[in-house]
C-alpha cells in the first residue's frame, strides 16, 4: 500500500488572524492536490478563522502544541477538546523550538501523544539531532531514544495513524538542508524503530515527514526517497512557494 504523502506548512509565531485568512485565501488555489495531505498548522489564536477560510478546500488544519490535560488551572494552555471543538485534525507536538525554548521534554511529548490519540487528533511529533550530535555520531541513537520515549504505550493501531517529523535542528531556519540521502537515512532509521517496537506492517504504514529548510527547489528530491512521506515546512509555508512544494511533481 503506498503511503499518501502528507506535506505540512508550520506557521510557528507568524500571522495575526486577519493575515492568516488572506495567506489561506492566497494559497487555496496553489495547494489544490488530491495525491497529498495538505495541512496548515497555525498559531493558537489564529486557528477558527483559519478553519473557517480553509472550509470547502483541501486544506486541514492544524495546531501547534496542546496540552496534556483536560482542563484545570493550567494559565495559557490550550485542552485538547478545545481544539476538535475547533476543527483541528493534526497537532504538532515536540517541536525542537519547544523542547529548546519552553521546557518540553521526551515524557511530556509522549503524554500529549496519548492525550491527542485519546482525542481523535493526529499528532506530528518532531525529533531530531543537534548539530554536535551529528558530528559525534550519535544522532541515529539520539533520535531512537526520542521516539521510542514519544511512542511509549501507544497501540499498534494509533501508530499507524502517527505523522513523525524527522527535523534536524541544525537545518531549521538556517537555509542548511540536510541532503536527501542524509534525510532518507534517519527516515530509514526511524522506520526501523518503529519496526522494532511494533512490526513490520505498523513501520509500512506510519508517514514520516522530512523538515528543515525545505524548498520549492529541493521538495522533489526529498519527496522522492522512500522513507520520506513529505514535509513539515516552515518560512516557505508562509508565502505562494508553498504551492510549489505541495506540487513538487
Amino acid at each position: 500500500m503506498a503511503r499518501k504523502k502528507i506535506i505540512a506548512g508550520n506557521w510557528k509565531m507568524n500571522k495575526t488572524p486577519s493575515e492568516a485568512v488572506a495567506l489561506i485565501d492566497e494559497l487555496k488555489p496553489l495547494v489544490a492536490n488530491d495525491e497529498a495531505d495538505v495541512v496548515f498548522c497555525v498559531p493558537a489564536i489564529d486557528i477558527i478563522p483559519a478553519v473557517e477560510a480553509a472550509k470547502g478546500t483541501n486544506i486541514q488544519i492544524g495546531a501547534e502544541n496542546m496540552y496534556f490535560e483536560e482542563k484545570g488551572a493550567y494559565t495559557g494552555e490550550i485542552a485538547p477538546d478545545m481544539l476538535v471543538d475547533a476543527g483541528v485534525k493534526y497537532v504538532v507536538l515536540g517541536h525542537s523550538e519547544r523542547r529548546e525554548y519552553f521546557a518540553e521534554t521526551d515524557e511530556t511529548v509522549n503524554k500529549k501523544v496519548l492525550k491527542a490519540f485519546e482525542h481523535g487528533i493526529t499528532p506530528i511529533i518532531c525529533c531530531g539531532e543537534s548539530l554536535t550530535q551529528r558530528k559525534q555520531g550519535v544522532y541515529i541513537d539520539w533520535i531512537r531514544m526520542q521516539i521510542k520515549i514519544a511512542f511509549q504505550n501507544v497501540t499498534a493501531d494509533q501508530a499507524k495513524k502517527a505523522v513523525i517529523a524527522y527535523e534536524p535542528i541544525w537545518a531549521i531556519g538556517t537555509g542548511e538542508t540536510a541532503t536527501s540521502d542524509q534525510a532518507e537515512e534517519v527516515c530509514g532509521a526511524i522506520r526501523a524503530c518503529i519496526a522494532e517496537i511494533y512490526d513490520q506492517s505498523v513501520a509500512d504504514e506510519i508517514r514520516i515527514q522530512y523538515g528543515g529548510s525545505v524548498n520549492a527547489g529541493n521538495a522533489a528530491d526529498l519527496f522522492s526517497k522512500p522513507d520520506i512521506d513529505g514535509g513539515l515546512v516552515g518560512g516557505a509555508s508562509l508565502k505562494a512557494e508553498f504551492g510549489k512544494i505541495v506540487n513538487y511533481k
